[in-house]
């Protein structure tokens, strides 16, 4: 899953209706006991909100409060009951009771028909979901995906109303964490249909059946989420309105507005840790479980297609000096394989269990590999390389810190290419890149959410590593329920990855964040869509 960085140029003319119509809700404080409102702001605008399509993190927070899929997460971060009540699981399928009381926002029930409709959508090639290989344990996805069998031959029914009968493909030890994944949410058929093209285009072209809806969303400007009196649940939802008043990526700006009492909580970055220092405010800390790293472009063409060049930047990058002079963040560990700490193994962390050796830091090493690198591509010298990176202050501090480490090491000139998020996206998908600086965050909670990212399937594989020995130890994975031979395989492909320097892990992320007191009961998840407010309240001052 994405971590957005990425700023969205703001609409002039949205800006100035919005402050015509709604200057009341931009002037409100951070927090409203009375009213049980909050601010927040986001770092951008969601790019998708059809929760068939969407990657990205800034779409998923919003979704994972509007819509709501089969489970979800409690406070503690534990699977629970939502739109189903019970579940059985057994090696070829799984059957799941739905609750009578489950409500579409106007309404209407919420039934099986709604997650067969929605399941069918994922899968449907015509939709390029880029998330369809999230539905593949399910029977015959991968097949409807490729276009060798139409969509009603997925393997999901709706048995009567309130009972769903799922076939699985193979068995699949984190199906049910799946199940909280906004790939998994319910659609409405009759809906989704009514909308054609402009479905979740704006708030009126959606529906929900969550906690909140979304009441409005002036495009470039603001966002606003309501209590949703239809929702099951909502006697134990405290909040009544969430103000998203702010889009912005600027760490600084942020800081600004939480110390003026206009948003409620905001992370802070490298250049504004120190000053909530200094002005004392009240930290706290968390770990997202996310990635960074480069990622290098193996199409036919590109330089970084070659091993030997790619394995000479790996062997003058050092992720601890990288994490400790660019990022400059508690709680931030280098980036040391393609599995984070935070991964879980058969019995403790999965790097514990499978420590992967240290990559060799060393000057002369990478140089002599670039020697060697020129000459299998026939090459006296290396021409300029490009590095794709969105636009936000941190990633231009990021960015500029390699383009320097590279040119003093090993004399190579990277132009950077900065872009706004939709631009950065497209120039991912169609390959516009050498290297790029992304970010990968746990979708669920298996070492697969980041195993099967260099599948030579997965469409979010955009540098299109390809390698059979690496395929043969994901389906390893996906097709045995014993945790021993899993992680086995799982180690094989932390080791591939990083033998054949498929990328560059730079670090593992650490927020750092400010919270208005009066805030209480915010939930931070790894998994399902951070930050959440279902819990939340404000409380007395």
């Amino acid at each position: 899953m994405y971590q957005l960085l990425h700023r969205y140029p703001i609409n002039p003319l949205a800006v100035y209706l919005f402050l015509c119509l709604f200057s009341s809700t931009l002037l409100a404080a951070a927090v409203d006991y009375e009213q049980q409102r909050i601010a927040i702001a986001l770092t951008a605008e969601p790019p998708n909100l059809d929760s068939a399509k969407t990657t990205d993190s800034i779409s998923i927070l919003v979704l994972s409060h509007i819509n709501e899929g089969l489970l979800r997460y409690d406070q503690q971060g534990d699977l629970t009951a939502a739109v189903a009540l019970q579940w059985e699981m057994d090696d070829k399928q799984v059957r799941f009771q739905l609750r009578q009381n489950a409500r579409w926002s106007d309404g209407q029930a919420v039934t099986a028909a709604d997650f067969v409709h929605a399941w069918r959508r994922v899968v449907d090639p015509a939709n390029a979901s880029s998330y369809a290989f999230l539905m593949y344990p399910v029977k015959n996805a991968r097949a409807i995906n490729r276009g060798e069998l139409p969509p009603s031959a997925l393997g999901v029914k709706a048995v009567s109303d309130h009972e769903l009968l799922v076939e699985l493909e193979r068995p699949c030890a984190y199906f049910f964490s799946l199940m909280a994944f906004p790939t998994y949410f319910p659609q409405r058929q009759d809906f989704v249909d009514a909308q054609g093209k402009r479905y979740a285009a704006d708030a009126n072209n959606l529906l929900f059946n969550g906690p909140f809806t979304l009441e409005q969303w002036v495009h470039g400007a603001s966002l606003r989420l309501k209590k949703n009196p239809r929702y099951w649940d909502q006697k134990v939802i405290r909040l009544k309105q969430i103000n998203i008043d702010h889009i912005t990526s600027d760490t600084g700006a942020l800081l600004n507005l939480f110390k003026n009492d206009e948003i409620a909580i905001t992370d802070l970055g490298a250049e504004t840790l120190q000053t909530a220092l200094q002005s004392r405010l009240q930290m706290h800390k968390f770990p997202t479980g996310y990635l960074y790293f480069v990622r290098f472009n193996l199409r036919k063409g590109h330089l970084t297609s070659n091993r030997s060049f790619r394995r000479a930047m790996q062997a003058v990058f050092d992720a601890e000096s990288y994490t400790n002079k660019v990022v400059a963040r508690p709680g931030v560990l280098p980036g040391r394989s393609l599995f984070p700490k935070s991964v879980r193994g058969a019995k403790e962390s999965f790097r514990h269990e499978h420590p992967l050796p240290a990559v060799e830091i060393s000057l002369k090493k990478g140089r002599a590999l670039l020697v060697q690198a020129k000459q299998e591509l026939g090459l006296t010298d290396i021409p300029p390389l490009v590095l794709l990176t969105s636009d936000s202050p941190a990633a231009l501090r990021h960015a500029e810190y390699l383009q320097n480490l590279f040119r003093m090491t090993l004399g190579l000139e990277i132009r950077l290419d900065r872009q706004i998020a939709k631009q950065f996206w497209a120039k991912e998908d169609d390959g516009e890149f050498d290297m790029t600086i992304s970010g990968w965050g746990p979708d669920y909670d298996d070492a697969m959410t980041f195993g099967d990212l260099f599948a030579s399937w997965n469409q979010n594989n955009r540098g299109q590593y390809r390698n059979a020995d690496y395929d043969h130890w994901v389906e390893v994975a996906q097709n045995s329920l014993d945790a021993q031979t899993r992680m086995q395989a799982f180690d094989h492909m932390q080791k591939r990855i990083s033998d054949d320097a498929v990328i560059l892990p730079l670090f593992e992320s650490a927020l750092i964040y400010v919270q208005h007191p009066q805030l209480k009961g915010v939930a931070r998840y790894r998994f399902g869509g951070d930050l959440n407010f279902r819990f939340a309240e404000v409380v007395k001052p």
